[in-house]
């Protein structure tokens, strides 16, 4: 027995809520998968606050309606799982492309959204090479760190050549 219209419009209406929060959003061809494969990616995700949802494609796109979001139409064929986050977009996708290493290729990203702007499968996969964004902030303030541990060396080294030549100029009026 199918849904009624008011539980389809009532999935339909949070999924929006839940798309309008994301700022990460990738769709994953899950064909192949079996059950227990698809509980270990959500749980695997769930981990990092990331979201997997199998959802009709049509409520999807409903979903959608009144969004800024990028037209997604041709990536809803086939059975098509949302990956859903808030933030980091290389987790999500380093997730899936180790998990699908793990399980014949599957799932297959097909497409994606982030920051309200359509990314290809390609994109995502190069995203997932990338180190993750808090590496990355760590590396910069390291980076900086050292830039200004470096100027401080070098204005205590300046400080003390202008105390050893006034020390001098002293001894000097002395005689």
């Amino acid at each position: 027995m199918g849904m009624r219209l008011d539980q389809k419009q009532a999935i339909a209406d949070e999924l929006h809520g839940r798309l309008r929060d994301a700022g990460i959003v990738y769709l994953a061809d899950f064909t192949g998968l079996d059950v227990e494969a698809m509980g270990q990616l959500r749980a695997r995700l769930l981990e990092q606050g990331i979201e997997f949802r199998v959802v009709k494609n049509t409520l999807t796109r409903r979903a959608l309606e009144g969004l800024d979001y990028p037209d997604l139409t041709e990536h809803f064929i086939g059975p098509t799982a949302l990956v859903m986050g808030s933030e980091d977009p290389v987790f999500p996708a380093k997730v899936v492309r180790d998990f699908a290493k793990e399980h014949d290729n599957r799932p297959v990203l097909k497409a994606g959204v982030v920051e309200r702007r359509q990314v290809s499968a390609e994109e995502i996969s190069r995203l997932a090479e990338t180190p993750p964004r808090d590496q990355v902030l760590a590396s910069i303030a390291g980076g900086l760190t050292a830039s200004v541990s470096g100027i401080a060396g070098a204005l205590r080294g300046l400080i003390g050549d202008i105390t050893y030549m006034i020390g001098e100029v002293a001894k000097k009026g002395e005689q």
